[in-house]
């Protein structure tokens, strides 16, 4: 039967009432907000998960939003996931590093620059597990360990790190009492207790994060070691040469000076402080957006790698330099065994010409005051964490009493075998050596936690990270028994 159009405009018009009648039935709390369409490029919003399955968001998925994407935006939003890697990557070239490096670029000239090349992927992917560790578990290494894994392995972590740090603590108060000498004619054996005291009054009474808005300043002191390195006019065809061609000698000195590199730029403490940092940073940004949906998990992983990325090219970008200049200077002068605070200033002097020891004193001391408390930190993370007390450089003494009490064992106990009649620049280069022998282990253990379903969830690492970290642990691990053979 055929509908005349008089009909089906009556037809029309009483279904579009009904549909609106069945609209004003429909419970207000349950009517949907509107939301901007996202472009047709943009990929599908991912429906939320369940709490059955493992979520890859930390809170509710939010609706698109456009952002600007300009260079200057895009700029500053990178600049702002700068944080616990970079921070990182600046401590790790503290005075123990600087100290290895001037000693190799003087001894084998441009023959270890490849060092600085290989270790770059290396450092980044182990430093990149500690930090995935913290994101995903939320919690520092040692808690990790503790609620996962034998007590004894948790132990054994906590006891090697606190070794190999309060012998990295003496060496750095002793250089840096060293360099202050050398500037001011004062016998070092009085900066010691000083600097120590200096660095526990400000970690107590100020903060970590407040030290550091001024101390990094300092730290640029070492990007004189780039400007020196041109101004020193090296021979840029064996630059070249010891950049791309990998050298290895046979020899105690050699094998001694490749694993204290080794062991200054992956070094134990920094993969503690790394995951307690990044848990702490994490803590700190969910307080701040309480009320607010978090980004999704796999985004702050990423944001993580670039901050961790950044970290490590300019740590080795100095290392590199470092190395390079003393090489064109030290070593070309005849200065292969870099004794004294004074002849490892001489590598500054084409930049600073009589200024070279105040530029190598505020490098020296500038790294110091920022890598002293991550090394004291990461003890106190570490030993905290181990026994489940209260722990964080933004917590108050009273709080944390424990976490204090055990930074400044760290500190007293680094400051009392800084006070052995060792040189200065030999005990920072065998801090070094130490820190190179006891990464290994740990290492394996980090490996081991990243590849645990019940830690990371479906974040464990995938074939680059694994194989960038068994390279790491391998290559230590055959350097140290080199130095142990060539030794004997």
């Amino acid at each position: 039967m055929r509908v005349g159009t008089g009909s089906r405009k009556r037809l029309d018009h009483r279904t579009l009432q009904g549909m609106v009648r069945m609209a004003r039935l429909v419970p207000p709390a349950r009517r949907m907000e509107p939301i901007s369409e996202p472009p047709p490029d943009h990929p599908p919003i991912a429906p939320p998960m369940t709490p059955q399955t493992p979520s890859d968001r930390r809170g509710a998925p939010r609706p698109y939003r456009s952002r600007t994407s300009g260079p200057t935006e895009r700029l500053r939003s990178r600049a702002r996931e700068l944080g616990p890697g970079l921070i990182t990557g600046a401590a790790d070239d503290d005075p123990s590093g600087i100290a290895t490096y001037s000693q190799a670029g003087a001894a084998f000239g441009y023959g270890t620059l490849w060092v600085a090349v290989i270790t770059l992927p290396l450092m980044a992917s182990v430093q990149l597990m500690c930090a995935r560790i913290g994101i995903v578990a939320r919690s520092g290494l040692a808690t990790v360990l503790r609620e996962h894994y034998p007590r004894w392995l948790l132990w054994l972590a906590c006891g090697m790190l606190l070794f190999g740090n309060t012998v990295n603590i003496a060496a750095d108060l002793a250089g840096m009492a060293a360099a202050a000498s050398l500037l001011t004619g004062i016998r070092s054996i009085w900066f010691v207790p000083a600097s120590a005291i200096l660095i526990l009054g400000l970690l107590i009474f100020a903060s970590y994060e407040r030290m550091t808005r001024v101390l990094k300043w300092l730290t640029l002191a070492l990007f004189s070691y780039v400007l020196a390195g041109f101004l020193a006019h090296p021979d840029w065809s064996a630059v070249v040469s010891g950049t791309l061609i990998p050298r290895v000698a046979w020899s105690r000195d050699y094998l001694l000076t490749f694993v204290a590199i080794l062991g200054t730029t992956i070094s134990p403490y920094l993969f503690f402080w790394q995951a307690a940092q990044n848990a702490e940073h994490d803590a700190f940004w969910r307080q701040r957006l309480i009320g607010r949906p978090q980004r999704a998990l796999q985004r702050e992983l990423r944001a993580a790698k670039r901050d961790v990325n950044a970290g490590m090219i300019f740590s080795n970008a100095i290392m590199y330099f470092i190395i390079l200049t003393a090489a064109a200077t030290l070593h070309r002068a005849g200065i292969t065994d870099v004794q004294t605070a004074d002849q490892a200033a001489e590598a500054l002097r084409p930049l600073a010409g009589s200024g070279a020891a105040l530029l190598f004193t505020a490098g020296l001391v500038g790294t110091g005051m920022l890598g002293i408390p991550v090394l004291a930190g990461s003890a106190a993370y570490a030993i905290a964490e181990a026994a489940a007390w209260r722990a964080g450089l933004d917590e108050k003494v009273h709080t944390a009493r424990q976490f204090y009490g055990v930074i400044t064992v760290a500190m007293l106990a680094g400051m009392v075998v800084s006070f052995a009649h060792v040189n200065a620049i030999r005990l920072l280069i065998w801090s070094a050596v130490i820190n190179g022998l006891l990464a290994p282990p740990l290492i394996i253990i980090i490996l081991v936690v990243c590849n645990n379903e019940r830690v990371m969830g479906t974040h464990r690492n995938g074939r680059g990270l694994n194989l960038l970290g068994a390279l790491s642990a391998l290559l230590m691990t055959g350097a140290g028994i080199a130095l142990v053979l060539a030794s004997l």
